[in-house]
């Protein structure tokens, strides 16, 4: 990037956590900023297309590169020579650009660049969530807009403390910090935030962060700090002071009380469990020589457990290129079709269900997958116009209970893509999530043409489907996954078992 020459306070090159593939660049001072884009003279440009966003506007989608504007650069800083290209000049005082890049024959590896010409703000907590345990599972206790400082006291029962930060649109730029007023240690740290679990007005999954209350050792004042996650020193020409810096930071006080009897019982339980433990030790020592066959036993069932679990972590990275070509494939078809504004719509529901599938969490909530699904199914029906419903038993805890991540995804992808894209409006798709004794029951049902569950077929998603439940019936022993398949000339029904799972 290139900005005006008399600019300062230029940030750049900011890594997000868990997102090796972004880069971020702080620019609250420049007006003017030339974007270029460096390639090595052995690449095979016609691979490559990039899109860029402003705001939440797209002004250019899977564009391909232009090879005539291309030049030969010293880029990289050695004899090593570059092709370069400029994306063009674009005004970005108050604005936020993004830039998406891949390459079409991997469209799962996509660079992202921000760069982001607002001005910090100070993050401010939306609302405080006590989660506490009920004789009808768990309940939650509500604080909205809390002031400067807040009293909430912890009971036995009690279990986590969630934190919601107001919305923004570089949610991940912020940490969160907990610092004991007594000592001024920070005894908590985060800088990834979680989506999904709270819903604003507009239905935007606003950020939070979870706390166990084990965090809070004793009762007292700790300090919650909300600032930007910022490298300081990695800057250009920079004057910005630490006065400065407190202007983008929120502090509330928490005055924390905790049930001192119950946590008395507790060491004194957790003391005689260590005690317990040690005579325990000590007999299964005496007895080492009679139970070497069954630890044999017990090494092997690790080794195939650690096995199954790698040949999922296999299988999980398969679903996401498929997902995302398939997504990239739709973009692009929209586009052949110049049906722009479907186009850009879909782009903006591509970017926030990408950083969720890429996501490499092994389990995720039953509201996480929820919205998963929303923003997949609203992206599709862009495209084809069908109806969907989404359905959760009343008395099933969506935040509390979790399932394998993108489980059903590409069971609902094959029911759109094979099921009722024919059907455009008259096609309907049903997805239930359900409660039968200590079983959870996942269901997909549509109403298209059907199929024959006995034959094979080449498409990968419910292949992929049937190997990854094999794999995890050889980690989750105990609680079985029963995958069944109905289909006829009506539609078709898919229902996922999770045996004694709830």
């Amino acid at each position: 990037m290139c900005v005006d020459s008399s600019a300062k306070n230029v940030y750049y090159a900011l890594g997000f956590p868990n997102q090796p593939h972004t880069s971020f660049n702080y620019l609250p001072e420049v007006n003017n900023l030339s974007i270029q884009i460096n390639f090595r003279k052995n690449i095979n440009i016609e691979q490559y297309r990039y899109s860029i966003i402003v705001d939440d506007t797209p002004i250019a989608v899977n564009k391909s590169i232009d090879k005539t504007k291309l030049k030969d650069t010293h880029a990289g800083g050695d004899e090593e020579i570059f092709s370069s290209t400029s994306l063009g000049v674009f005004p970005i005082k108050g604005k936020m650009i993004t830039i998406l890049g891949y390459s079409i024959d991997k469209p799962q590896d996509v660079d992202k660049t921000i760069f982001y010409g607002k001005l910090f703000f100070k993050s401010k907590i939306n609302h405080i969530v006590k989660q506490f345990k009920t004789d009808k599972g768990f309940d939650y206790s509500h604080i909205a807009n809390p002031k400067e400082k807040t009293d909430i006291k912890f009971d036995e029962k009690d279990d986590l403390l969630d934190i919601v930060k107001d919305i923004s649109d570089i949610d991940n730029m912020y940490s969160l910090s907990i610092k004991d007023r007594l000592t001024d240690k920070i005894i908590f740290e985060s800088r990834t935030w979680k989506f999904g679990g709270y819903q604003s007005k507009d239905n935007e999954p606003y950020p939070y962060v979870k706390i166990d209350k084990n965090v809070f050792k004793k009762s007292g004042d700790y300090e919650i700090i909300i600032q930007p996650s910022i490298d300081w020193t990695n800057c250009l020409d920079c004057d910005i002071s630490s006065k400065e810096v407190e202007k983008y930071t929120s502090r509330y006080t928490l005055s924390i009380t905790l049930d001192e009897e119950n946590y008395t019982k507790k060491d004194f339980l957790l003391f005689s469990i260590i005690i317990g433990g040690l005579c325990g030790a000590i007999f299964v020592a005496i007895l080492n020589n009679r139970k070497r066959k069954a630890k044999k036993k017990i090494d092997e069932e690790i080794k195939q457990k650690q096995t199954a679990q790698l040949q999922l972590n296999s299988v999980r990275s398969q679903l996401n290129p498929h997902f995302l070509f398939n997504a990239l494939a739709g973009i692009q078809n929209l586009m052949n079709k110049n049906d722009t504004e479907n186009a850009n719509k879909y782009l903006s529901k591509f970017a926030r269900l990408t950083r969720n599938v890429l996501e490499s969490k092994e389990l995720i909530s039953l509201t996480e997958e929820k919205t998963l699904l929303y923003d997949y199914l609203q992206m599709e029906q862009l495209r084809f116009g069908f109806q969907y419903t989404i359905n959760t038993q009343a008395d099933l805890d969506t935040e509390n209970i979790e399932i394998p991540a993108m489980l059903l995804q590409p069971l609902v992808e094959n029911a759109v893509k094979h099921g009722i894209t024919e059907k455009g409006k008259d096609g309907e798709i049903a997805i239930s999530f359900e409660k039968q004794v200590s079983n959870l029951l996942l269901k997909i049902t549509d109403n298209g043409s059907g199929f024959d569950a006995t034959q094979t077929y080449d498409g990968l998603g419910l292949a992929l489907s049937k190997n990854r439940i094999s794999l995890l019936n050889t980690v989750y022993k105990d609680t079985p996954f029963i995958l069944n398949i109905q289909s006829d000339t009506n539609g078709t029904t898919i229902t996922i078992t999770l045996s004694q799972w709830l």
